[in-house]
């Protein structure tokens, strides 16, 4: 076992570094977790009228499934984006953004199951 440096606080606190360890709270953004909250919420809604659970995509959604809707959002947000300007409809670049990254999400995570990481 390697002798790792120690932080010690001003109240007399000690505790291990935390440089090998992950910063989730550097890596990600509060305003984009926030806005994916928002859009995954939206999209609960069924089109039969019923609310879906939040965490019910992660029963498992087929990789084809994700693949295409992944190319559906991302022609979407590319579209805006050639037009040189996401400012032209910035809630639909949002709105693409959003699900691309669900997509993503969502692939990775039918990935990590297969590694037996769930």
């Amino acid at each position: 076992m390697s002798k790792e440096a120690i932080r010690t606080f001003t109240t007399g606190a000690t505790r291990n570094t935390d440089t090998e360890k992950f910063d989730y709270e550097g890596f990600f953004s509060p305003l984009v977790l926030e806005r994916r909250g928002q859009y995954m919420h939206k999209h609960r809604l069924q089109a039969d009228g019923n609310l879906r659970d939040s965490d019910n995509w992660q029963k498992g959604i087929p990789f084809d499934a994700y693949m295409k809707s992944a190319f559906r959002h991302f022609h979407e947000w590319w579209k805006t984006h050639r037009k040189h300007s996401p400012a032209v409809d910035l809630d639909a670049t949002e709105e693409a953004i959003c699900a691309l990254m669900f997509n993503c999400e969502g692939y990775l995570h039918e990935i990590l199951k297969l590694r037996g990481q769930d």
